[in-house]
């Protein structure tokens, strides 16, 4: 089969991580699997076999660069295919292949798109309404991908896509790999114990909430951000007194090493779509704290651990149950994790394209 997986980049974030693992794990099973960025930026090392395409060095934006960019990606296509399943993820590239009206195409949803637009709408009201216009028009007549349930249902509820037109395939993750990566030797990591954040500094990630729980915390570990330097959060962190017990250890291109060796993994998001960091600390061996956000940390530990998932925006709920794992680490087990097993994905994506 020929696959074709469309993103803006491979800056870091979990979205571009997950397409590039579906890419060499199809290209491994004897399939032909060309990788499309819309600009050159990478943090993520790409096989040398890997077939990948860069389609410009920046992006351009706006009505006139999307359909220009549209036009060069459909050029390119042409060029390249007939392809069996194009998948694109992330709005913008989502949003350009669909200008170039390439067939066979699926969007891959990673993310629960309604609570971007409610945490849009507590700013703007009319900038939000345009977001939900340009989503509910970009996606409701298209067939999705979803990563999780929860953005299944999001994409049902909020934008009125019918439920038998979306596939919900979880990312992949291979476990092997993983703690052969986790054993890797890696600088940097910290001799003191620590407990670990693994996520891009933004709005949705809440470092204020995981540096508010810190602040309330007796303890004398050190809290490690896997994120790189922003002055913003330097300044979140000085405001609160915390320089001394918060280390930013930037991007980290093999993060195991550093979640395998962490007491504790957080997770403190308003939402996501299916946070891999909370799968990659379990087969790890690491316990984690999430808050119970739309979507996937129910999916990961409801039935598993449901004493993780602390409410969503509650530094003081987040510190008791940090204090709660440090002092007391869970028996851990993965077997409720088979369905994350990066066979079974990369068999539904084989299912999809004979489909088509």
């Amino acid at each position: 089969m020929k696959f074709l997986f469309v993103v803006t980049n491979l800056a870091g974030g979990g979205a571009e991580k997950a397409l590039l693992k579906i890419s060499a794990g199809l290209l491994g099973r004897g399939h032909q699997v060309c990788l499309m960025l819309l600009e050159d930026r990478r943090s993520y090392a790409v096989p040398e076999e890997l077939h990948l395409v860069v389609l410009g060095r920046r992006l351009q934006r706006g009505w006139l660069g999307t359909r220009l960019m549209a036009r060069r990606l459909a050029r390119q296509v042409s060029e390249l295919g007939p392809f069996d399943l194009v998948v694109s993820t992330l709005p913008f590239a989502d949003e350009v292949v669909a200008l170039a009206g390439l067939p066979k195409h699926y969007c891959r949803i990673a993310n629960t798109l309604f609570r971007e637009i409610e945490r849009l709408a507590e700013g703007s009201s009319s900038k939000a309404a345009r977001r939900w216009a340009r989503y509910r028009d970009l996606y409701s007549r298209r067939p999705l991908i979803a990563v999780s349930q929860g953005v299944a249902k999001d994409m049902e509820q909020h934008f009125g896509v019918a439920l038998n037109r979306i596939a919900t395939i979880p990312n992949p993750f291979d476990s092997g790999a993983i703690l052969a990566a986790a054993d890797q030797p890696v600088d940097g990591l910290p001799e003191q114990p620590y407990v670990i954040h693994v996520g891009r500094f933004s709005q949705q990630k809440r470092h204020d909430v995981l540096l508010d729980a810190w602040l309330q915390m007796d303890s004398e570990l050190l809290l490690v951000l896997l994120v790189d330097e922003d002055p913003r959060l330097q300044s979140m962190i000085d405001a609160r007194g915390l320089a001394g017990r918060v280390k930013i250890a930037g991007f980290q291109p093999n993060p195991y090493p550093w979640i395998k060796k962490a007491r504790l993994l957080v997770l403190c998001s308003d939402h996501e779509g299916l946070p891999n960091v909370l799968i990659e600390a379990l087969l790890c061996g690491t316990p984690v704290v999430s808050t119970d956000c739309p979507s996937g940390p129910r999916e990961i530990l409801g039935d598993y651990c449901p004493e993780a998932l602390v409410p969503c925006g509650d530094p003081r709920a987040l510190a008791i149950a940090m204090t709660h794992f440090l002092r007391n680490p869970p028996s851990l087990s993965v077997s409720h994790l088979d369905l994350y097993r990066e066979d079974r994905v990369l068999e539904a994506y084989e299912a999809l394209a004979g489909e088509n």
